[in-house]
């Protein structure tokens, strides 16, 4: 979720669940340092619980890395097993490192060694033709001997050479049935599946079978699919922010960003899917895509916008059906 999951995705995500862990975009160990920590490890005390997501495969900088995220309050640590991009196989880290769970396990090792919080991995279920069950057992059972106790499975293998990154999430083919076998060969470990997976009936059953699911561009295009999360997963039934109060509770800190000198385009890319499925939708999303971006564009395009669908229900023809729903 590279450029995605930024600090303004994760305050909007936490206004819809209090619960549902968060995990910030992949930061290398490069970028941390030797680039601005504020720039990349910055976040909202609202966000928590929280999880820093890194790219490397040097030990002796993960640690590092790791112990300067423990001491900007990240609740986990998570090691990026997963990415198949030219660029992060260049700095030999992500997904070609399934190749090597020995070099895996020396990272995590020195990285547990160095924070208190949990220190967890997300991978593939392969790599190219090194796609077999036993061979991801064989990675899972010699990084887990580094003490750690936590995978997130994204259930395709990737191809490193001839899919680009968007083919590689819907190219290969999804074999749930391999995190699932990982739970059943290796109970005490804590399996959380991740890919394909698009709404919360589908996540229900994948916990049939796996301890937790991870939700990925599915929540980011449709971030009220997460409203009920807190109901349905953590016994949780507290008033959950309907669509408009959610924009509203945004405005505040809409406000304050830009005071800091955030331009708006920055914030509002991440709400355009917040109204999905809803009538004035797309007005809502055109709105917002064609003034948020204008030089000195405020928060009064956000009220415009909320103007606008409002506007657009309260004007809808009602329908056979929304007279009956409504007497």
């Amino acid at each position: 979720m590279l450029d995605w999951t930024d600090r303004h995705c994760r305050y909007l995500l936490r206004l819809i669940s209090r619960h549902a862990l968060l995990y910030t975009e992949m930061v290398t160990t490069g970028a941390i340092l030797h680039g601005r920590h504020a720039r990349h490890l910055h976040h909202d005390a609202t966000e928590h619980p929280l999880a820093l997501q890194l790219g490397g495969s040097a030990p002796a900088e993960l640690a590092e890395c790791a112990r300067i995220g423990a001491d900007f309050g990240f609740d986990e640590i998570n090691l990026n097993i997963g990415c198949p991009s030219d660029r992060v196989q260049s700095g030999r880290f992500g997904a070609c490192l399934m190749a090597e769970p020995g070099l895996v396990a020396e990272c995590v090792a020195a990285m547990k060694s160095a924070v208190s919080i949990p220190v967890t991995v997300k991978t593939r279920i392969g790599i190219d033709d090194m796609d077999s069950y036993a061979a991801l057992a064989n990675f899972i059972d010699t990084v887990a001997a580094a003490d750690c106790n936590t995978f997130i499975i994204h259930a395709r293998k990737a191809y490193l050479k001839g899919l680009s990154p968007k083919e590689n999430r819907t190219v290969p083919p999804l074999k749930y049935e391999y995190a699932w076998q990982l739970k059943t060969d290796f109970p005490q470990l804590t399996i959380v599946v991740n890919g394909g997976i698009n709404d919360l009936d589908a996540a229900e059953l994948q916990l049939q079978h796996a301890d937790g699911v991870m939700l990925g561009r599915a929540a980011y295009h449709d971030p009220y699919l997460l409203a009920d999360v807190d109901r349905r997963f953590f016994d949780d039934s507290h008033p959950v922010l309907s669509r408009k109060q959610v924009v509203v509770a945004m405005l505040p800190y809409i406000e304050r960003e830009q005071s800091d000198g955030t331009s708006l385009k920055h914030i509002t890319r991440h709400m355009l899917g917040l109204f999905q499925g809803m009538p004035g939708a797309r007005h809502w999303r055109r709105h917002l895509s064609h003034y948020a971006v204008q030089p000195g564009a405020g928060i009064d395009v956000v009220r415009q916008a909320l103007q606008i669908i409002q506007n657009f229900n309260n004007n809808m023809t009602p329908t056979k059906d929304n007279r009956q729903q409504h007497g």
